[in-house]
């Protein structure tokens, strides 16, 4: 009679095959929201909470000294029909786009030339240096140089035979000071965040690239700029947040002239809430202007399809 592995093992002659046993992972669930809690804490308490508060006050009147009555959406009625508030919207509008417009083409164009022409540590710190000075400082030394009395900006245009600018005191030229005031601060950041982006292209396709003969322009248009998007994407993103925000440059230069030309948004929501102490309709301004970043937001991450890449 034969004698098979199953009857041996049956009869213990042959031990089982040994189960394999695998290493428990350990559950690091707990600790994971243990070191998270005070990040959620400080969320909660300094961003969710004055939300939530900010938009139950954009329905109420308030002045700070005494209880906060419910109006309905009579803030909101009032936003629609102040010409001031539409002012400040197309003041916004004006300085975002030629704050985006030149800031992005000329912090592409550092950033290429820091990829293509240096290497020097040196050079990349001396790009970001404007970036460490704060945004009043900047504003206020700017305001000096192109004083219209004073400023050695306009003694220059004198003495090449062009006449004196009211940089800061004329309409037509408030907001476009402003935005190059911000341009020169925040080009140097910008340019390090499309510098990174720029790292990750593979040098491979340039090399292949110059081997079919094409120039500097044409592989910056075919190679750099399809592969930069995402990148592109995300820097323009967080610049039109910031620029929507923009209010301490004004406040210490203009302070919203000459008339309205300069009064963006944040300095009407700042003047409604902290010098005519209407916190309601002020914080139905601040409602407005969440709304339209979010539209803005998610319309500029469409269309820039800033979640995807080319690179395989």
């Amino acid at each position: 009679m034969a004698i098979t592995t199953q009857n041996l093992t049956r009869q213990g002659a042959v031990p089982p095959p040994a189960t394999p046993t695998r290493n428990k992972q350990p559950d690091d669930t707990k600790l994971a929201l243990l070191l998270i809690l005070p990040a959620t804490i400080g969320l909660v308490t300094f961003y969710f909470w004055p939300l939530l508060r900010g938009i139950w006050l954009s329905f109420t009147s308030w002045d700070l000294l005494s209880a906060a009555k419910f109006v309905g959406a009579d803030n909101y009625v009032r936003m629609v029909q102040d010409p001031v508030f539409w002012n400040a919207i197309g003041a916004t509008l004006y300085f975002v786009a030629v704050n985006i417009g030149i800031q992005t083409i000329v912090a592409l164009g550092l950033a290429v030339l820091m990829q293509r022409l240096t290497g020097s540590i040196l050079v990349r710190s001396l790009i970001l240096t404007p970036f460490l000075v704060s945004n009043v400082v900047a504003a206020l030394v700017f305001f000096w140089i192109l004083d219209f009395q004073l400023g050695i900006g306009n003694q220059m245009l004198e003495w090449i035979g062009l006449d004196r600018i009211g940089f800061f005191t004329s309409e037509d030229w408030a907001i476009p000071t402003v935005a190059l005031v911000n341009v020169w601060r925040h080009m140097g950041y910008t340019a390090l965040l499309i510098f990174a982006g720029l790292q990750a292209i593979p040098a491979s396709l340039y090399e292949a690239a110059r081997v079919d003969g094409a120039s500097e322009i044409r592989m910056f248009k075919a190679i750099t700029v399809p592969l930069l998007r995402p990148i592109l994407g995300l820097v323009l993103i967080i610049s039109v947040i910031g620029s929507f925000q923009v209010f301490d440059t004004i406040s210490v230069t203009t302070g919203g002239g000459p008339v309205n030309a300069t009064r963006v948004l944040q300095v009407y929501i700042y003047d409604n809430a902290f010098a005519q102490f209407d916190f309601g309709y002020a914080s139905a301004l601040s409602v407005a202007m969440l709304a339209i970043l979010m539209i803005v937001t998610f319309v500029q991450y469409r269309i820039t399809r800033a979640g995807q890449t080319d690179l395989n």
